[in-house]
């Protein structure tokens, strides 16, 4: 679904990607995980379109991203940190979302499930600015998934949730990827990839370490806890203690 074909990319004399290749395919849950500045965010930002590659192509099923901006009604983001505009009443938020969708040729049918699971529309005439963290981030996870999107990109998505709110999106997020969808997910909460992803992308010094499916990578490891794994990689002095996996 997803290809990062020979990538590279530098901000002036930093690089942040190095010769990335790397496929994502529906139907799976994929935690990006690595050390601050291994190059995760422009990543994910790539894939998005607010980050052009030096080199290298980045394909949608099969289209090269950077002939057409049609690809990105089929995705869900979910930032960390959503920077709405802050005098903008809920209602008007999720009205203005459906708008632009709509209008950039999105149709399809709407996914409400987690603004009645959250009940949004009880705090809906609330504007962005009264709003707590934690609801804030019900709002994000909500429109993320409301446009019933292909792939979905969740950047620390249970940050701030109470521990029911919690429940019910990693419930969402299970779903999602039962139906075949493609999800990608970061988070420093390791309890949560763990629970919630089936493969790992494990970025260090601007290249991909690995990709593999978790379960192998336990077996590999002899643990059963992600967190623990990710803890030994992250130890590592360098890329050449790291062993290249590649499934």
């Amino acid at each position: 679904m997803i290809l990062f074909k020979d990538i590279e990319k530098s901000f002036g004399k930093l690089n942040v990607l190095s010769d990335v290749n790397v496929e994502f395919s529906g139907g799976h849950s994929i935690a990006v995980v690595g050390p601050n500045g291994s190059g995760k965010t422009t990543l994910i930002k790539m894939l998005l379109g607010m980050v052009l590659p030096d080199k290298g192509k980045v394909y949608f099923d099969g289209k090269p991203i950077s002939e057409s901006h049609q690809y990105r009604g089929r995705i869900g983001y979910m930032p960390q940190i959503s920077n709405y505009p802050p005098n903008l009443k809920v209602s008007q938020l999720i009205s203005m979302m459906t708008d632009i969708r709509e209008s950039a040729g999105w149709t399809g049918k709407l996914d409400n499930e987690l603004i009645d699971a959250f009940e949004i529309d009880s705090f809906s005439n609330k504007t962005m600015s009264t709003l707590s963290g934690g609801t804030r981030q019900k709002v994000g996870a909500a429109l993320a998934f409301r446009f019933n999107p292909d792939v979905l990109i969740l950047d620390e998505p249970t940050a701030g949730l109470d521990p029911a709110a919690c429940e019910i999106l990693k419930d969402k997020i299970q779903n999602e990827r039962q139906k075949g969808k493609l999800l990608i997910l970061t988070s420093h909460i390791l309890s949560d990839l763990d629970e919630l992803t089936d493969h790992i992308l494990f970025m260090n010094d601007s290249r991909i370490q690995f990709y593999q499916e978790i379960k192998g990578l336990k077996e590999e490891f002899q643990e059963d806890k992600l967190g623990k794994i990710i803890a030994q990689l992250m130890r590592a002095k360098s890329k050449s203690q790291s062993k290249i996996l590649v499934s």
